[in-house]
């Protein structure tokens, strides 16, 4: 398997480069040369396996000439053998033809688990083959973070920074990433929004001294590994409710796009996925996105579904690679363009072109709290801010003769206080995170200054200098 770049400009890389390299050298984004394709017993086949099985089946051709299936089966396994549920990602029904996909059972209790789990141990194998120290950089609105800080901890090759929107992620969120003591983790708090973090992330690859001197790699979902350890969970959910015979939809919260692009990236795996629901807060590029067919950014507002405050989707360039033909050379003009004024627009048939899969859908902060006190009265269920909007956008979506499934992306516990304010119910962490509150913090303040931020890296990197 073989990578190119939404820009066009970069060499194609196969899957280990791409799993170092992060972003591609002109800006862009990786993505495979083709996608594979599973044929309908392939896919029928996968309801009878455990997740673990069932994911490397998935994810195979991804890695294929670089990781040796019975090598990369074995990683899979050891990645989702600790998580808190024995199906790992398990369906609970909550209306005919209505499902919940739950992706909170690991260990920081995100859906980020399911990719970084599995991409940290990735990067253990690679890094140890060729004898080399990484340098990971990245931006988090809330649960990245955590997932990456676990997934790294203590892992000899590798130093990690993790930058914050300082003040916009709950307290769970943050506490998870600041009370992690190993040597090798970073925690900063940028004095800014997500996408200040993101950008200073990007501009932390695009300078190319700095990249190679840190050896720096990406654990955000602009790696590829994390798009591709992501699709899993689509085929076990759609499998275990009828695939390939029966169609299926899902709602999927989203900010940087990743979750929902996954759920693309299976659709072209062929699975048979009829509609992709597009979730978002009131910070809702994407849906305006899908409504008039221009990307236009606004300003951030902070809401009770935090992960979701993003106005600058990174993995959006993915899909515009798709719908734009595969023109590596218009979408490096139009990612320019957005840059440069904040908007771009992919006319009709781009328009049309995404409509074919997807639709969008806002929920404010007054809808949210309805949302969660309406899934608890009627399931007994507590859902995160961010479940409750996508469980809410799977509600106004689905039709009568296609399953709708609502992708649950974080436990309820890593926002309590939202969920106290629309049920009475505060929810507790489970026993492995009982005494976070009292566990002590370690992070680092600093401006919104690239400079200021790659002073901090450099000066606290293990391994300083070309690897």
């Amino acid at each position: 398997m073989r990578y190119v770049s939404t820009r066009g400009a970069a060499p194609a890389l196969g899957f280990e480069d791409v799993l170092l390299a992060g972003p591609a050298a002109d800006g862009g984004l990786y993505v495979p040369e083709s996608f594979p394709r599973l044929a309908p017993g392939e896919i029928r086949a996968l309801a009878a396996l455990p997740y673990a099985e069932m994911a490397a089946r998935v994810m195979q051709p991804f890695v294929a000439g670089a990781i040796a299936e019975k090598d990369f089966a074995r990683i899979a396994a050891d990645a989702y053998a600790a998580f808190r549920h024995p199906a790992v990602a398990p369906l609970v029904q909550l209306d005919a033809n209505l499902w919940l996909l739950e992706l909170f059972h690991g260990p920081t209790l995100a859906f980020k688990d399911y990719a970084l789990q599995l991409v940290g141990r990735l990067f253990d194998l690679v890094l140890k083959k060729r004898g080399r120290r990484v340098t990971v950089v990245g931006a988090t609105s809330g649960d990245t973070g955590s997932a990456a800080i676990e997934a790294c901890r203590d892992r000899e090759s590798i130093d990690i920074f993790i930058l914050h929107p300082r003040g916009r992620v709950s307290e769970v969120q943050r506490r998870q990433m600041t009370t992690v003591t190993s040597r090798n983790v970073h925690n900063i708090a940028i004095q800014g929004t997500f996408d200040d973090c993101q950008d200073l992330v990007k501009a932390m690859f695009a300078d190319e001294g700095f990249r190679d001197r840190m050896s720096l790699a990406a654990v955000n979902s602009i790696n590829w590994a994390r798009v591709m350890a992501q699709t899993a969970y689509y085929f076990a959910a759609a499998a275990a409710i009828g695939a390939p015979e029966r169609p299926v939809s899902f709602a999927v919260p989203t900010g940087n796009f990743g979750n929902a692009y996954a759920g693309y990236v299976a659709r072209r795996m062929g699975l048979r996925i009829a509609r992709l629901v597009v979730a978002t807060n009131r910070n809702d590029i994407l849906a305006r996105f899908l409504e008039t067919g221009e990307l236009a950014a606004a300003e951030v507002t902070a809401t009770l579904s935090p992960a979701m405050d993003i106005q600058v989707s990174s993995n959006f360039e993915r899909l515009l690679f798709e719908i734009s033909g595969r023109d590596g050379n218009a979408v490096g003009r139009l990612m320019k363009r957005f840059r440069a004024e904040g908007a771009i627009s992919v006319g009709h048939a781009g328009l049309e072109a995404a409509r074919e899969v997807f639709s969008g859908f806002r929920l404010d902060d007054d809808g949210t709290l309805a949302s969660i006190a309406e899934t608890h009265k009627r399931c007994g269920l507590l859902a995160d801010p961010h479940s409750a909007i996508g469980i809410a956008a799977a509600k106004a979506a689905r039709e009568p003769a296609v399953p709708m499934i609502a992708v649950a992306t974080a436990d309820a516990a890593k926002f309590p206080e939202a969920v106290e304010k629309a049920t009475g119910v505060r929810p507790a962490l489970p026993p492995h995170l009982a005494d976070l509150m009292e566990r002590p913090e370690r992070c680092a303040e600093l401006p919104n200054d690239l400079k200021s931020v790659q002073d901090f890296v450099a000066a606290r990197t293990e391994r300083k200098g070309a690897a």
